[in-house]
């Protein structure tokens, strides 16, 4: 019966897009098998890579270079999204917060090899980080992981087994898989993901972002995970935020961009030490009207058939009509194209 309970419960979790919505060619003109990705733009500070991991899958990964690096970034994204999608996100992030960054797509996911399971997205986050450390010479002391919902759970996993990451971010996180579904109160055995469980043994400063009106993964998620934290930052509660929208919200830019240079500034924050700030003074309506952390949108990229696999995982009896508080799903692959606005 566990097995069969694990098994439904992988299926919940993993919904990559159908089609993907890129494809990977061999670079003709570089002699050293280089890559690229014909749907989006081709940089010089772009790599696209092919990764071998411990299970015999092959995954692609982006390393996004940044001319004057304070940090790298290791992003595992959320469901129902692939590398093609999460391209121009990855590229604006390592402009704005100054940090090389490293995206991934899970086994099974855009044109990676394989079956998303649990233990592939293990497997996967850690051939991501040893091409990191062998191929680019990155110390666990300059690495940032970042998880977004259910890329918090490999993220978890791999910074508890890691004593000096420089910091994590986990964006929308999940306390576990069956936790999203039901409201238990113990970890079974057949569970995955457990960040409750190892949240705590994780020693590096962390970043807890969620929104208050998150339908998919309720905002109590990542307030407990907070509460787990070794070394507390400063978490951000977005006032209204959905469950895929918060990137709207001009506090979140400036939010992340405060915990990387606070990161530079200092090798350990005082756990608990920083107290929070009003929800009046700490969070913002999302806005459009160009201020300079707001975000416009951009129709060049590949459109996202997007009915979100988080939006499966919402363990409530509403209609199947998108929460309000959602990006509308081809918008979330085409933004932060402002290029005025970056510093």
């Amino acid at each position: 019966m566990g097995g069969v309970t694990s098994s439904i419960a992988a299926k919940f979790a993993f919904f990559p897009p159908n089609p993907p919505s890129y494809t990977v060619i061999a670079d003709e003109i570089s002699a050293s098998g280089k890559f690229y990705i014909p749907e989006v733009p081709r940089r010089d500070d772009v790599d696209v890579l092919k990764l071998r991991t411990r299970r015999g899958n092959d995954i692609v990964a982006l390393y996004v270079r940044n001319p004057n690096p304070s940090a790298t970034l290791l992003y595992s994204h959320g469901n129902a999204a692939d590398l093609g999608q999460m391209f121009e996100i990855f590229v604006e992030l390592s402009k704005r917060l100054r940090v090389n960054l490293m995206g991934y797509d899970y086994s099974g996911y855009g044109r990676s090899t394989g079956k998303p399971t649990e233990s592939n997205t293990y497997a996967d986050i850690d051939a991501v980080y040893a091409c990191l450390k062998e191929h680019y010479g990155v110390k666990d002391e300059e690495l940032i992981l970042y998880g977004q919902s259910v890329g918090s759970g490999p993220t978890v996993d791999l910074a508890s087994r890691i004593p000096t990451l420089k910091g994590m971010v986990l964006h929308s996180p999940i306390l576990s898989g069956l936790r999203v579904l039901y409201p238990v109160k113990r970890t079974f055995w057949f569970d995955i993901y457990k960040n409750i469980d190892k949240i705590n043994q994780v020693n590096c400063p962390v970043l807890v972002i969620h929104g208050t009106a998150d339908e998919v993964v309720d905002c109590s998620h990542g307030k407990q995970l907070w509460e787990l934290c070794k070394t507390k930052n400063e978490p951000l509660w977005l006032d209204g935020g959905g469950h895929c929208n918060l990137e709207l919200y001009p506090e979140y830019i400036r939010h992340l961009k405060k915990f990387v240079s606070s990161l530079s500034k200092s090798k350990s924050l005082t756990n608990g030490s920083k107290s929070l700030t009003s929800e009046s003074d700490n969070q913002s309506k999302p806005t459009y009207n160009g201020t300079s952390d707001a975000f416009e949108f951009n129709a060049d990229l590949p459109e996202i058939s997007r009915n979100s696999l988080d939006s499966r995982l919402d363990k409530s009896n509403k209609s199947n009509q998108p929460e309000t508080s959602r990006m509308s799903t081809d918008l979330v692959d085409k933004f932060w194209r402002r290029k005025s606005l970056i510093r």
